[in-house]
């Protein structure tokens, strides 16, 4: 990822930090709910990092979807097992998604505790503010064109 300044650089820190300390974890992200990449750990590529924060996005959303179409109720934690990694997905604060790459010989549990206590640590800087509507009449105004609907 490339240099970043206040609350990203927080943010970056502490998924270097969770990195560095779990030794499974390969790569970090937090994103918004709506896919939009807030941080992403040292090492991963902005190209990646924001591919992974569209999948995370995705998946969320699909569980999301379960929960409401048959009363499971709100999302914890998306898990998906590759041959030979996994990805977890968890809600973090407001808005906001943690996402983690970890090897396939992962202790599931200790990264899914970890992210946690991550969560918990440091919710604040974790919520997302939702995106707002597009005034469409001052996007035209500030391109000097129609925007076509």
């Amino acid at each position: 990822m490339t240099q970043k300044t206040g609350a990203s650089a927080d943010l970056a820190w502490l998924l270097d930090d969770l990195v560095a300390r779990v030794r499974e974890v390969e790569h970090g992200i937090v994103l918004s709910t709506d896919g939009l990449l807030l941080a992403g750990s040292q090492g991963l590529r902005v190209e990646d990092a924001e591919h992974l924060s569209a999948v995370a996005s995705g998946l969320q959303s699909l569980a999301r979807g379960v929960g409401e179409r048959f009363q499971g109720g709100s999302i914890r934690q998306t898990i998906v097992e590759m041959k030979s990694a996994y990805l977890l997905v968890t809600v973090a604060g407001q808005g906001a998604c943690l996402a983690v790459l970890c090897s396939g010989d992962a202790d599931v549990g200790l990264v899914a505790y970890e992210m946690a206590m991550l969560v918990v640590r440091v919710g604040q800087y974790l919520t997302s503010p939702a995106r707002t509507t597009i005034d469409r009449a001052a996007l035209d105004r500030a391109t000097g064109s129609e925007v076509r609907r």
